[in-house]
């Protein structure tokens, strides 16, 4: 016979696998493809802070950070982050939740400063929309730091999962590909009514399933992540087609599948690539403001200060420069299991690591 205390735990642990297995069934999403690693294989370095977790338990919610600035008073910042079963978070840069947008399953967010709204310029912020077929965008005030809903663009994606933004020149760029390799590049603007207008400049396929990407709007190339194979560098320009050459391999040295998130990080006159390896729990870096990439090594963040290490990580973002308490630079990454200590605990949970540049400058030497 069962004591009580039995049958409540039975019960307990019974409800909770058919809730895990429905959820399963439901969306492929709801769990994470990553491996769990206790401890990436890259130089260890240590967060500096967390986010607050996003509030979906029990399911793969975290995915995708982006950071901003304000170029006039860089103290002043701010990190959006994806759950990509409810919506956006903003957050302050010491980690708290500053505000949130119910909006659905966003995957991948970015941002671009200076855009002309009839209310003034603005900060465009877009995430790949998997529930409404299209990307979310939103318009930040960088006076009030309020951000709010603007529209939704539609896009012929069978799914749209991964997004990054540019400028090339006066045009806000907008690059969202699909589950199945289909990249779209957009345009977008602000009609005279207020209201987004996006027109489609290119169309082509990667080959196999891709997300993470970023733009280089100086030199005008796109980096995109091939899950499986590695990261393909493209010209910006629609007349270019679908020319490409290959930054790194996966699985390599540098990357363990899968490639997930990408970002760029630019000081003075240096540009480094930061590619997620979340194979392994690592984060390779390469120099690319010349013609060649320069590989540059893998860091981790490990345990300390209090902090989890990162591990399965997803989306990652930096940004160069003073950002708020990081005086030279910020890179903030995707944790696929968070723990409130330093102590490993079985996934639950999800939030943002945030490393300050400095420290992964130091330890991989750059």
């Amino acid at each position: 016979m069962f004591s009580r205390q039995k049958y409540i735990s039975f019960v307990t642990a019974f409800v909770a696998s058919i809730l895990v297995s429905s959820c399963a069934l439901l969306d492929p999403e709801a769990r994470s493809d990553s491996k769990k690693l206790t401890v990436g294989t890259g130089v260890p370095v240590l967060s500096k802070v967390e986010t607050q977790a996003v509030a979906t338990r029990n399911a793969d919610a975290a995915d995708d950070p982006e950071i901003w600035a304000d170029p006039r008073d860089p103290s002043r910042g701010l990190i959006f982050g994806t759950d990509k079963q409810a919506g956006l978070y903003i957050y302050g840069l010491d980690g708290a939740i500053r505000g949130f947008i119910a909006d659905g399953r966003l995957n991948n967010v970015d941002l671009r400063d200076g855009f002309a709204t009839p209310d003034g310029q603005r900060v465009l912020v877009a995430a790949s929309d998997r529930g409404r077929m299209g990307a979310a965008l939103y318009l930040l005030n960088p006076d009030t730091l309020e951000t709010s809903p603007w529209g939704v663009v539609p896009v012929d994606l069978a799914e749209p999962y991964g997004l990054c933004m540019g400028r090339r020149g006066e045009a806000f760029i907008i690059v969202i590909n699909g589950t199945d390799g289909q990249v779209r590049q957009l345009r977008v603007a602000a009609g005279p009514d207020g209201k987004p207008v996006a027109t489609v400049e290119r169309r082509f396929g990667v080959g196999s399933q891709t997300e993470g990407c970023v733009i280089d709007d100086e030199r005008g190339l796109l980096y995109i992540g091939e899950e499986a194979k590695g990261v393909w560098r493209y010209n910006l320009d629609p007349a270019a087609g679908d020319a490409r050459v290959q930054i790194a391999a996966a699985p390599s040295a540098m990357l363990k599948a899968d490639v997930e998130g990408l970002t760029l990080l630019r000081e003075g006159d240096r540009t480094w690539l930061i590619v997620s390896s979340q194979g392994d729990s690592a984060f390779a870096v390469w120099r690319v403001d010349g013609e060649t990439p320069v590989y540059g090594g893998r860091f981790s963040p490990v345990a300390g200060n209090g902090i989890d290490a990162v591990t399965g990580t997803d989306g990652v973002a930096a940004l160069g420069g003073r950002v708020g308490q990081f005086p030279e630079g910020l890179v903030v990454m995707q944790d696929d299991s968070d723990s409130e200590s330093e102590a490993p605990v079985a996934r639950a949970r999800q939030n943002f690591k945030l490393v300050d540049w400095r420290d992964v400058k130091a330890a991989l030497g750059l």
